[in-house]
């Protein structure tokens, strides 16, 4: 059956249209700022993003509610296009900054270079997409330069983008097709996890869940000795599990370890799903140990840490065995989290700080990911756990019987023979899918970056844009090579989508151009 175009079209403008309002929030923090050079900048990108919203809803109006095909193909090319209209702001205020057509009054700054890098328009979609997915890698390179406008905007793209569009939208539009099609949008943004019977009322109760723990993470990042404007955007991006920051060491730039332990607990806070955190707010402490998924964080996150410890201390990389620990607790946590926060160099692109083992270890890490229904993408440690079990389980099938009846035990749940092998298949072909896309980003930085690039470090780079993670290894910056930018674009989209949705629209496209005969 054909995709009906009239409900992505119709779904995808309701999304625009939700992701313009932000800009609208965006210009009282200009103002509140004082940057008011930047003011025109966000209301012209909010108005371009309305319009095409609009547009699509006015013209799509009386398309059907979505069925599985539409919502996947409707959350591809969602944020394919959030991706690159969020970057006119950036454009935008670079290109206000650098012909300065305004007045006295607008206070607009001398130019420079770090805001400069997005009057190139591949550059500004970069570090959208970067946001919008939760990846943090960013073509900033001096990020303390670039306007408190765009600190604000790089972080509540990146704290939206945590949760997701979709979840956006769905919260604070309705739509035509009732709940069930609100349902099977949310589905297709990589999310299943219920709250409350209506998918509406989940919605609300994830923001309210969200908000609160952002508060919780501003108050932390206080309390540690951080200042209020680093606070707010640590706080956004570190519970989103995204990484930007507003200095180009990130939180390695304060020299305080005792932020840098703080850190860790938001970073983990962000790695748990969403229904949990619903339950212990609710006084259900168990399920800090009793749900599979969050026991497996704290199982993966310490032997994650302790390994990385091993290996960094054996390798005399730092000067007392309190900083080996601590880095390498900050830094896996922030890997396996999909977080991006840098306490310390990884690489220094043709440079090498960490060893082979190291790295390749902290891409273990950003490859699993963390709990399925939290804000991290990578695989997730679910879909990893169904992998390993579904496999013995597999091989256990010879030793049996012809006739014997098998179950699958994954956590609490009880698989039967067809349910196991629909959600083993299901996870492999993820598994697959997300490797070969992994594979051809490699490809495609070998074939364009300087030799002298280590190899693990530009797998680190690659798979650290494709599970949204955001460290790098000294590679991904505004002097790579445009095609590099762009195919790690695909991969942040890829990455942030769990492949199906991707995978969908590229069917689609094929069918429309009857190149399946």
């Amino acid at each position: 059956m054909r995709v009906e175009m009239d409900t992505v079209g119709r779904d995808v403008g309701r999304i625009v249209q939700a992701v313009s309002l932000m800009l609208v929030v965006s210009v009282v923090v200009a103002a509140v700022n004082r940057e008011f050079y930047a003011i025109p900048a966000f209301v012209v990108s909010a108005v371009v993003m309305a319009g095409i919203g609009t547009g699509l809803v006015g013209r799509y109006r009386d398309a059907a509610p979505p069925e599985k095909r539409e919502a996947m193909v409707t959350a591809a090319t969602a944020w394919a296009l959030v991706g690159v209209l969020g970057g006119l702001p950036f454009l935008l205020v670079a290109w206000t900054i650098q012909v300065d057509p305004l007045p006295v009054w607008a206070n607009t700054p001398a130019v420079d270079p770090t805001t400069a890098v997005f009057l190139r328009p591949l550059d500004a979609v970069f570090e959208s997409t970067s946001g919008f997915t939760g990846t943090g890698l960013t073509m900033a390179a001096v990020e303390e330069e670039l306007p408190r406008s765009l600190h604000w905007w790089r972080s509540f793209i990146e704290w939206v983008g945590g949760v997701g569009v979709i979840v956006l939208t769905v919260a604070i539009l309705r739509r035509g097709g009732g709940n069930s099609g609100s349902y099977t949008l949310y589905e297709s943004e990589a999310r299943s996890e219920k709250i409350h019977p209506s998918i509406v009322t989940t919605v609300q109760e994830i923001w309210k869940i969200f908000v609160a723990l952002t508060v919780g993470s501003v108050v932390l990042f206080l309390l540690a000795g951080m200042p209020l404007w680093d606070a707010i955007n640590h706080g956004m991006t570190g519970i989103a599990t995204g990484g930007f920051s507003v200095h180009a060491d990130s939180i390695g730039h304060y020299g305080s370890p005792l932020i840098e332990y703080a850190t860790v607990p938001i970073m983990v806070a962000g790695s748990i799903a969403f229904p949990i955190h619903y339950l212990i707010f609710r006084g259900e402490l168990r399920n800090f140990y009793a749900d599979l998924q969050t026991r497996w964080v704290f199982i993966w996150f310490t032997v994650g840490s302790l390994v990385l410890t091993a290996i960094l201390y054996a390798n005399g990389q730092y000067a007392t065995l309190e900083e080996t620990f601590r880095v390498s607790l900050f830094q896996f946590v922030s890997a396996t989290s999909n977080t991006g926060f840098g306490s310390a160099a990884i690489g220094g692109g043709t440079e090498q700080v960490w060893s082979a083992g190291a790295t390749l270890l902290a891409c273990l890490g950003m490859l699993t990911g963390a709990a399925a229904g939290s804000t991290v993408s990578g695989l997730k440690l679910i879909r990893v756990i169904t992998l390993v079990k579904g496999t013995i389980w597999q091989i256990q099938d010879v030793f049996q019987p012809a006739n014997a009846i098998r179950y699958l035990r994954i956590g609490d749940r009880k698989l039967s023979e067809a349910q196991a092998e629909r959600e083993y298949t299901e996870a492999t072909v993820v598994f697959v899918l997300w490797m070969t896309f992994l594979a051809i980003g490699v490809a495609v930085l070998l074939r364009v970056l300087s030799p002298a690039h280590p190899l693990e470090y530009v797998i680190f780079d690659v798979m650290s844009a494709q599970s949204n993670v955001g460290l790098d290894s000294g590679i991904t910056g505004p002097g790579m090579p445009g095609t590099a930018k762009a195919m790690l674009i695909v991969n942040m989209w890829v990455g942030r989508l769990e492949i199906i949705p991707v995978a969908v629209l590229l069917g689609s496209i094929l069918q429309r151009l009857d190149l399946y005969r």
